[in-house]
């Protein structure tokens, strides 16, 4: 018989984020609280999202609008990375950025977990931006699934590709 796996992988659906901002950006523009602030949310590249407002207690509002958004949509929050406030004359604009790929650093710090912590006879291998985790038996990589839950990586894990 084969070697069950499963990827660890950490990947935003683009679409998901796209319907969370467009949702944020009416609700900017409809709120009693946001009007005359100049308050919007927009993409700013391929992944990165910029806010801004006239204060920074506006801005941090729009933040907290889009999280909520993000959340409604299923969308981790530790996969969308918010920068500091910058002032440009009198605009208040913050960029955030999603968070896509496992690092190297944190690929092994997950497949040191694994071995560490996890069912003898588990494997993890790195590949690219994603972890392979194969074993003999499938009750193993479910108490691997459930290690890697509970565990705090800073990272959005999704678990594909389970066979």
């Amino acid at each position: 018989m084969a070697d069950a796996s499963f990827d660890v992988v950490s990947k935003v659906d683009r679409q998901e984020v796209d319907n969370a901002l467009n949702q944020a950006g009416k609700e900017l523009a409809n709120r009693f609280d946001f009007r005359g602030t100049g308050a919007k949310v927009s993409w700013s590249g391929e992944e990165a999202i910029t806010i801004e407002a006239e204060t920074e207690e506006r801005c941090s509002a729009a933040i907290d609008v889009f999280k909520e958004k993000l959340i409604k949509r299923g969308i981790s929050l530790k996969a969308f990375d918010v920068g500091e406030p910058a002032v440009s004359g009198r605009i208040y604009r913050v960029t955030g950025t999603l968070v896509q790929g496992i690092s190297t650093e944190k690929a092994k710090q997950i497949a040191k977990k694994i071995r560490d912590e996890g069912p003898k006879g588990t494997q993890a291998q790195i590949q690219g931006d994603q972890l392979r985790v194969t074993s003999k038996k499938k009750d193993d990589l479910q108490a691997v699934i459930s290690l890697l839950k509970a565990g705090d990586f800073d990272l959005a894990l999704q678990f594909t590709n389970y066979r």
